[in-house]
């Protein structure tokens, strides 16, 4: 691909990749929200949403991360740029998302507030946000005590349901970045009146530096102060920092300009005189409360507010135009109509040429998708050992034991690809990992880089523990790190013509200490069966299996297991691809591929350490409960726990067996799966016509009694994908005793869970999950790569029709995005029945990605905002037009 066949998006890219123009300098890297965040919490019991809560974050602050409306920063946080809002009913300045704590009621957590990442691409020369804001007073107060006094068994009460979007009374604010260069941005600010009387709207864009020169780091303070205007431009500032340079910030209406300091309002928390009377929530207190001295009159600091009073008639908008530049420029807005609709329909090149066959609405559910997978990167700064050992005061000793004391190493300033840029601010280990198969359509330098971040000495543990998430780094994940690296190396080979053969070697070096410490610490008898603690989907369990179990007693986990057996083939996998050019790393394919062997065996049951996973009568893997006399307790549950071991399947041709002759050797040794004497696993030494091999633990033999139950809308099936757990749970289902744990039972529930056993907000008994879909999607794929189009299986709900294995994968992918297409009645599934987003013009083509879904309704659950996995969608829209090019499939991308 040479750069005359580069769109100029892609070409964008292509310097990045190259290093000639750094275009990630500036993105969409401010958070929704930086309060209730463990890097801000310096409480002694751990109480992060209590200690620093939505009400301080306008008053005090922050050490780590800065949070604002439809934001932009640097790539290190030191500027940031976003909105401010007053309706004139509102007691505070809007300058920040609002939403619960995880205390107050089910689901408590979520945002409350309706705002879309409506557009982006990957170099962020264009982003697009839009925001829609009561002009009626937020319901604070009402949104807190409706959601207290709910239970598990009730909806929450979100914003729709106050009432306050009634008769079309509110403003749509849109904001729009558009880059001239890599360091000089065009920013339009539109705002729309939906009702039908005139409105007065308070904005305040706003250019601060986070504050980093409080915390004894002697770091200079950075200042913005007002600037000689130009013929153009109506007011400018200009903002100096000591690492990051000068930028000047240019405005092309008239304003009101408030200056005042990013510092904490110390008298207003503590009762102590400030350093400075102008502090961080000065804005609020000169538009809300009138209190003109509370800015600076000499006009500078280190926090800057340009004051628009916009009077907007019914229907009417207004668009308030910016630049943001490295240099000054004499006629800044000169260009802005130009570079607006140039990366505009730039923007709107690159998805076509993405999608060219596409119709408008999978195009739309495509671009919002990767939209906010790309508005999810963000700025992630935390020093474990800084914020154990505290800043400027000395923390009690108890601190220094408390929350993740284990991570001391870990020093953060990167950009991360978060689950959510509210809820989730902050980074998860494998959500990342599928992440990066999403970004990788679009930019796969960036998920390269992701992939290897987590894995650098600032992040991975000395054990080689990968960090799960800041709540708990200890915590265990799946392990699937090494299957989103081996899915963004394929990618880049797909698109590029070449595989990054120095990147594979990086992470495969790296990985094996992963790997290492996972065979080393979750197997614990040295039996290989694996726990995990929080793996994902164990609350689909009969009890919290992060709980220790009594002595003795040992629980053989079906879905830890299997987790184990993809990651061993996953490194099986990419030592063979290493092999091709360095034969040294034949030696290290056969080791992980041993160990794969004897995963396989010991979840066959052919050794002396129990009986097998795989219930023979059922046709199913179960876990299974080893009580301290050696009995054993097969746990009755149909699960992801029972589907996870189909993930450990790869396919490898002549080209990964040429340059390793030991490794053919072994496949024959172990011919038709033997194993020291066990017959383990599907068949090594069985080619398919192509000369390939199958490496996998179910085979040709188990995979049709697994699609019985996948494939019957009486248990897995659901109208929008696989359900966590089987519809034959539906009634209460009676297990009976297991010992050491006592009575237990299971009830299949496809939205939120009705158990108290997780905690408040427990949520994985039955709902669809995109991310274990779209792996299962890749399994069945593999399968039929190797199997090919004679074998097929009679599906039960579509009455016995006979479909190839690419067919049944086509058939769970299309019910998946049918989650956010029109059904027959107009409606999208995924959003509420009653809400604006089925029938109003203003809302019906925006989207939330949700965390989950209800199996049986298709509704979005848990997160709103949550992009993260479900961004997975547009690879699935991709693989409906897309069947030229294996990566959009999602199938074995390695072989052929």
């Amino acid at each position: 691909m040479n750069d005359r066949q580069l769109n100029q998006e892609q070409l964008r890219l292509h310097q990045q990749r190259n290093g000639e123009v750094d275009w990630n300098l500036w993105g969409p890297y401010l958070s929704e929200r930086a309060w209730g965040t463990v890097r801000e919490d310096y409480s002694p019991g751990g109480t992060a949403w209590e200690y620093f809560d939505h009400d301080q974050a306008r008053s005090r602050a922050y050490r780590w991360n800065e949070d604002g409306l439809g934001g932009i920063s640097d790539e290190k946080q030191h500027l940031c740029f976003a909105l401010g809002l007053w309706n004139g009913e509102d007691p505070i300045l809007k300058e920040r998302a609002f939403g619960l704590t995880g205390n107050q009621g089910n689901r408590g957590e979520d945002v409350k507030e309706y705002y879309f990442y409506t557009d982006a691409t990957p170099s962020h020369s264009w982003l697009r946000y839009l925001y829609k804001y009561p002009q009626a007073a937020y319901p604070y107060s009402r949104l807190v005590e409706e959601n207290r006094h709910r239970d598990r068994l009730d909806p929450p009460f979100n914003l729709l349901d106050s009432g306050v979007f009634e008769n079309n009374r509110y403003w749509d604010v849109s904001v729009i970045y558009a880059k001239a260069e890599a360091d000089q941005i065009h920013i339009r600010i539109t705002i729309h009146n939906h009702a039908e009387q005139s409105t007065l709207l308070h904005l305040l864009p706003q250019l601060w530096f986070r504050n980093d020169w409080s915390w004894g780091e002697e770091a200079a303070r950075p200042e913005i102060k007002k600037h000689d205007t130009t013929a153009t431009a109506n007011w400018s500032v200009q903002a100096t920092h000591q690492e990051l340079g000068e930028y000047h910030l240019y405005g092309e209406q008239q304003a009101e300009l408030l200056f005042t300091e990013n510092e904490t309002n110390t008298q207003k928390h503590w009762g102590v005189a400030p350093r400075t009377p102008y502090v961080k929530d000065a804005f609020h207190r000169v538009v809300v409360d009138g209190e003109q001295s509370a800015v600076n009159p000499q006009q500078q600091g280190t926090k800057f507010a340009a004051w628009y009073r916009l009077e907007l008639p019914a229907g009417e908008s207004r668009n308030i135009d910016l630049v943001l530049s490295r240099q000054p420029l004499a006629e800044p807005f000169a260009e802005t109509e130009r570079i607006i609709a140039m990366r505009r329909g730039e923007a709107d090149v690159f998805y076509d040429e993405m999608l060219p066959e596409g119709g408008p609405e999978d195009h739309r559910i495509m671009r919002q998708a990767l939209a906010g997978m790309i508005w999810g990167k963000q700025f992630f700064h935390f020093d474990v050992y800084r914020w154990l050992h505290g800043d400027q005061h000395q923390p009690p000793d108890s601190r220094k034991l408390g929350r993740n004391n284990q991570w001391r190493h870990l020093r953060a300033a990167d950009i991360l690809s978060m689950p959510d840029t509210w809820e989730y601010p902050w980074f998860a280990a494998w959500d990342l990992a599928f992440h990066c198969v999403a970004l990788a359509l679009v930019d796969v330098e960036f998920a390269k880089q992701q992939i290897e971040v987590l894995l650098g000495e600032n992040y991975l543990h000395p054990n080689g523990q990968i960090p799960a998430y800041e709540w708990s780094f200890s915590d265990v994940n799946p392990p699937v790190h090494a299957w989103g690296a081996l899915k963004v190396y394929r990618a880049e080979r797909i698109q590029l013509g070449r595989g990054d053969k120095n990147y594979l070697q990086r992470v495969f070096h790296k990985l094996l200490l992963n790997y290492a410490w996972w065979i080393n610490r979750k197997d614990k008898h040295g039996q290989n069966l694996f726990e995990g603690g929080f793996l994902g989907l164990d609350n689909i369990s009969v009890y919290d299996r992060s709980r220790p179990l009594p002595p003795g007693y040992t629980l053989k986990q079906a879905d830890a297991t299997g987790w184990m057996a993809m990651f061993a083939l996953n490194m099986t996998v990419m030592a063979l691809e290493l092999a091709i050019d360095e034969p040294d790393y034949e030696n290290i394919a056969i080791q992980c591929y041993e160990q794969f062997l004897a995963i396989a065996k010991a979840i066959s049951g052919g050794d002396e350490h129990g009986p097998s996973l795989w219930d023979m009568e059922a046709g199913f893997f179960k876990d299974l409960l080893i009580t301290p006399y050696g009995n054993y307790h097969r746990v009755d549950v149909y699960s992801w726990v029972g589907l996870i071991p189909m993930f450990a399947t790869e396919v490898v041709d002549k080209r990964l067996l040429e340059n390793v002759p030991r490794f053919r050797e072994m496949l024959k040794v172990h011919k038709k799966g033997l194993f020291q004497g066990s017959y383990v696993c599907a068949c090594p030494d069985w080619e398919n016509d192509q000369g390939e091999h199958l490496l996998a633990l179910v085979d040709h033999s188990m995979l049709p009694r697994i699609l019985s139950r996948l494939l019957n809308e009486d248990e897995f099936l659901s109208t929008y994908g696989i359900r966590s757990l089987s519809k034959l749970h539906e009634h209460y289902r009676d297990l009976g005793e297991l010992p050491g744990i006592g009575h237990i039972g299971i009830h299949y529930a496809p939205g939120e869970s009705e158990s108290h056993l997780f905690g408040g907000n427990s949520n994985w008994r039955g709902p669809v999950w995109i991310p274990t879909n779209y792996a299962l999607i890749q399994a069945i794929e593999k399968f039929h790569r190797f199997l090919g189009d004679g074998f097929k299986y009679e599906v039960p709900a579509l009455s016995d029709e006979s479909l190839t294995l690419r067919d049944i994968a086509t058939l769970i992918s299309e019910r998946l995005v049918n989650l956010y297409r029109r059904d027959g009645e107009e409606r999208v599934p995924a959003l509420r029945r009653d809400s604006p987003f089925q029938t109003e013009e203003a809302w019906r083509d925006l989207s939330l990605f949700y965390e989950y879904f209800h199996a049986e309704t298709g509704q979005g659950l848990g997160a709103a905002h949550q992009t993260g996995w479900t961004g997975l969608l547009a690879n699935l829209v991709m693989r409906r037009y897309r069947k030229d090019i294996p990566v959009f499939l999602g199938e074995d991308e390695s072989v052929g």
